[in-house]
């Protein structure tokens, strides 16, 4: 079963249950699929709509940071409840040990001797950790190796 469709399965089993909560972040997350095969008149795979999700939780990520910042917790817990709404149809999440192996993999792959070369490792990883890792954190990760 495609990404979508468990999508529209759990949005009609939180229908059934009275989930509210929950069923009004699956619409979210479907408005912003639709949003995306509207706008770029393409039809999403599981590869594209995983790079939906984690840009909503990127967002969602970015939005708790700030609400805790200005003393909202109430809109900090919402968010947080996406988020985790979000993670569940993320795949799972690498260990810091496992990003590690791939960069290091990455680099001596494509030979990248300096940060002029960081675009180069990001290319080969970008597939790879899509939905699976944070790749600002990636990204920094990267640049500390590359530059010592």
């Amino acid at each position: 079963m495609s990404l979508k469709e468990t999508l529209q399965q759990d949005m009609k089993t939180a229908m059934r249950a009275g989930d509210k909560r929950r069923l009004s972040v699956i619409r979210l997350i479907n408005a912003a699929i639709k949003q995306r095969e509207v706008d770029e008149r393409i039809e999403l795979d599981d590869t594209q709509v995983t790079a939906v999700l984690d840009k909503m939780a990127k967002q969602r990520r970015e939005s708790i940071e700030q609400y805790e910042k200005a003393g909202r917790n109430d809109l900090a817990e919402q968010e947080h409840f996406e988020l985790e709404v979000l993670k569940s149809y993320l795949p799972e999440q690498l260990s810091d040990t496992e990003i590690d192996t791939l960069i290091a993999d990455a680099i001596a792959t494509t030979g990248a001797a300096s940060i002029k070369d960081m675009g180069k490792v990001m290319g080969q990883l970008k597939d790879k950790l899509a939905g699976r890792a944070d790749m600002g954190a990636v990204s920094s990760r990267i640049k500390s190796r590359l530059s010592g």
